[in-house]
């Protein structure tokens, strides 16, 4: 990034567009799990910026102008002549979406590593950690900014369309734990890593697994402590964008609550994560109200600006 000042968070992924079906047509909405994540943060009000590499072409241009208008800074984004990658939808009845993607030569998978951003927690998640070659350049990211002592959340996001090989990715999540603060993962997520609840991977370093369970609401575990809140009742219209969300309204909480650190996060209360849960179901349920990845303003949650 140009600007040198210190960030209360850096998202760091990709973005793409997600043709969501209207009808017997497809409508094109942007969307990437990272790329809504930055958004949930600005428009709750942090100073967030976006580490990425964005395609030239239209929806490029789209994405660029969408994150300013959230207030997200780009100054970290690389730009390229390659298209933007495109995921399929597939609604299910309950609202529940699944993807298939047009991914080769995409331009976010080229990413190349830059000097790290300066700031006081960093995300990462979905397929930026899949793709090569830009994957290894995002993981190295991610163990410099543990090597730093600054926060770090993780939502892998899984998408096993795109994962050739999963038992070698399997491996590769796991050399990840040591330097994950926060690991956000769906129950599906878990079930497919390998795991119930999460639970075993606090013994290999992570300090909190969040996990999210749709109708059943948001499950914290820590060593000490096992949280749960309700999801807030809401007609769905789907579930686009809903996890990524709680990713940013979690951060973007923590941010206003002076707790983007390392230690604070981890010497956390049953009241302060049941809190900060509290607010991230809050900010979901308005994004599963509305078509498509829409996560809320500060208003809409009845926060001061």
């Amino acid at each position: 990034m140009s600007d040198t000042r210190e960030r209360s968070v850096v998202v760091c992924g990709e973005g793409l567009v997600d043709l969501v079906p209207v009808g017997e047509n497809f409508s094109p909405k942007l969307g990437g799990g990272p790329f809504n994540v930055a958004i949930a943060v600005g428009r709750l009000g942090s100073d967030v910026g976006f580490v990425s590499r964005l395609s030239t072409d239209a929806f490029g241009d789209r994405m660029i102008d969408s994150l300013a208008a959230s207030n997200v800074d780009t100054t970290g984004v690389e730009r390229g002549s390659e298209p933007t990658t495109l995921a399929v939808v597939n609604l299910a009845a309950d609202g529940g979406a699944r993807y298939s993607f047009y991914l080769e030569g995409t331009a976010d998978r080229q990413f190349a590593l830059p000097k790290l951003p300066s700031a006081r927690a960093f995300s990462f998640g979905t397929l930026s950690l899949v793709l090569e070659p830009g994957a290894s350049a995002y993981e190295a990211m991610l163990h410099e900014a543990h090597a730093r002592g600054r926060l770090t959340m993780v939502d892998p996001n899984i998408r096993p369309a795109v994962i050739s090989d999963p038992e070698a990715y399997r491996r590769r999540f796991r050399s990840w734990l040591p330097a994950i603060d926060i690991l956000k993962v769906s129950d599906d997520d878990a079930k497919w890593l390998g795991s119930v609840d999460g639970a075993e991977w606090l013994d290999e370093g992570v300090g909190a697994v969040l996990l999210t369970r749709g109708g059943d609401g948001l499950r914290l575990i820590t060593k000490e402590l096992d949280v749960s809140v309700p999801a807030p009742a809401v007609d769905v219209a789907d579930t686009i964008g809903a996890g990524d969300t709680v990713h940013g309204a979690l951060l973007a909480y923590l941010d206003r609550h002076d707790a983007l650190d390392v230690a604070v996060v981890r010497a956390f209360s049953e009241a302060d994560w049941s809190a900060a849960l509290t607010f991230a179901a809050r900010a979901a349920a308005v994004t599963v109200s509305r078509p498509g990845a829409d996560p809320p303003w500060s208003r809409e949650l009845g926060l001061p600006v």
